[in-house]
């Protein structure tokens, strides 16, 4: 089919402006991603209507088969999602969930160490961001209920430490992958004095959204620094209530399940499960990573294992391992087997909302990709800007166009080889900075996107409304940003790490200082 070309129009920007205006105003998830789908369809198809319906059939189809199969990834995902409200659900069955939140009652005796519990796991467990986000969630969420957390401070907490930990991380999903792009980088313009892995570990330091964003969390968490809308939630939540639950959106993920919790169950009821969960995807992210060196003849290696893993279906055999866990923990108890499979369907039934997001948001991710609205937004770098601004220039951009995409990787795919360019076309020595600028920019903008996956994900994991854990965590992102895009301005003129730093921890400090300010004015409660 012949597609209108908009890869140098602004036209390319409307569908995804309009979803996400729409999100914003009406707080309704599904029409406003299905408003901006059917806009991206017509544009695309040059308001024909019957090519618009061919094409739309083509982009749904697509969500399930691809080259002559099945879509592996994506039904791997919504595999893993099923599969992980099936486990959520026979923890409480079990009482796994009421006796962890009594054992970590015990043991963890405020608000803030239940915050802070979810925090860790959040940097401890980062081997992939969609993994981070569903099982932290799963694990923290009885603790924070039962000390009165928001589950929208929840939600901040996942998405706060999954992407920015992924993004630092060699041995991660991300880590791999973007080492893959920088050596592909580093090779086109003859770069010899790093390796990848060596340029990625450089480029740590030089990730100021992503040290930053986890910095802020545990100043939020320990200073408790709730500020707008943030802070509704957090007094809804203490006086027993949880705001924003019942949206539209999120009627299906955000009500409690409903079971009836065995008082037979043990910690071990949810531990049990969890470990193997994490056990089983990790070494299986090592074996099919492993399987993939050995089809191309190469040596096994940790880091080769996950630049190659195949993360879809790592994440299906650590879910079904992890159910076959809880099922064996929730029979030893003689519940009855009808019992039992009602509860495995209330499970995989709980997750159907958010696997409805995340199927609008592929499908409008799929139509931005035709317009090719990350193209154009690209050309828009192309200029005589100053070299010393294209740092802070390059982590705008990236992003924007995370933000208008829903997609960091996307992201990362079409603006690292940009950058790299830039680089080498006015100062090579700025090559890494205007990378790690890509990198920040890219996991900012995914974390500001109403149509992000990640932050779809972050939200179900949390239990939280979707939209409402968008609100948020807008004003914490967005003060992370500010902090990054002094971080870059100084080294893009310094080239100096240290200086840039300083800055910074500076910016970082002064931030706080605001948010504590913030904090302390008098605000209208509702409730």
């Amino acid at each position: 089919m012949n597609l209108t070309d908009f890869s140098s129009s602004a036209l390319s920007l409307l569908p995804p402006l309009l979803a996400l205006g729409l999100a914003i105003a009406t707080r309704r998830v599904l029409l406003s991603l299905g408003m901006g789908i059917v806009l991206g369809t017509v544009l695309l198809t040059d308001f024909s209507f019957v090519s618009a319906g061919q094409y739309l059939l083509d982009v749904v189809t697509g969500l399930f088969f691809a080259d002559g199969g099945l879509n592996s990834w994506n039904l791997s995902i919504l595999g893993f999602l099923i599969l992980l409200g099936m486990i959520t659900a026979l923890l409480s069955l079990s009482g796994g969930t009421r006796a962890f939140a009594n054992w970590a009652q015990s043991r963890i005796k405020s608000k803030r160490g239940a915050k802070l519990l979810a925090a860790f796991l959040g940097v401890f467990i980062f081997v992939d961001d969609y993994f981070n986000s569903l099982a932290v969630g799963a694990v923290s969420r009885p603790v924070t209920d039962r000390f009165h957390v928001s589950r929208a401070k929840l939600a901040y907490i996942l998405d706060s430490t999954a992407a920015p930990m992924c993004v630092i991380t060699p041995a991660s999903s991300w880590g791999a992958y973007i080492i893959t792009v920088i050596g592909s980088i580093l090779v086109a313009h003859g770069v010899t004095d790093y390796t990848a892995l060596g340029a990625f570990v450089t480029m740590i330091p030089m990730n100021f959204y992503a040290i930053f964003a986890l910095l802020l969390v545990f100043a939020v968490v320990w200073f408790q620094l709730d500020i707008g809308p943030m802070r509704q939630f957090e007094y809804q939540a203490k006086k027993g209530s949880r705001l924003g639950d019942e949206s539209e959106n999120c009627a299906d993920i955000c009500d409690d399940l409903g079971i009836e919790e065995s008082d037979k169950g043990s910690v071990a009821d949810l531990v049990a499960p969890i470990i193997m969960l994490v056990v089983a995807t990790v070494g299986a992210m090592l074996y099919t990573g492993g399987l993939a060196l050995a089809a191309d003849a190469q040596a096994f290696s940790l880091l080769g294992a996950f630049e190659n893993t195949d993360v879809g279906m790592s994440l299906l055999w650590g879910g079904l391992a992890g159910l076959a866990v809880s099922l064996v923990m929730t029979g030893k108890q003689g519940i009855a087997v009808s019992d039992i499979a009602k509860t495995l369907w209330v499970g995989a039934k709980s997750m159907f909302g958010a696997i409805l997001i995340l199927l609008f948001a592929w499908s409008i991710g799929h139509i931005i990709g035709d317009l090719q609205t990350g193209k154009y937004l690209s050309s828009l770098v192309e200029g005589n800007l100053p070299a010393q601004l294209l740092p802070v220039v390059l982590f705008l951009l990236a992003a924007v166009m995370a933000f208008a995409t829903g997609t960091s990787w996307g992201t990362f795919g079409i603006m690292l080889p940009i950058a790299g360019d830039l680089a080498a076309a006015t100062d090579i020595a700025l090559m890494l900075p205007m990378l790690s600028a890509v990198l920040a920019g890219a996991v900012f903008g995914d974390h500001c996107s109403p149509i992000s996956d990640t932050t779809i994900l972050s939200s179900t994991g949390a239990r939280c409304g979707h939209i409402d854990h968008v609100a948020t965590q807008l004003p914490y992102a967005i003060g992370g940003a500010v902090v990054s895009t002094v971080g870059f301005m100084v080294l893009g003129f310094t080239a100096s790490l240290l200086w840039s730093l300083m800055a910074a921890v500076f910016a970082f400090v002064a931030l706080c200082a605001g948010l504590m300010w913030l904090k302390k004015r008098p605000c209208k409660l509702v409730g």
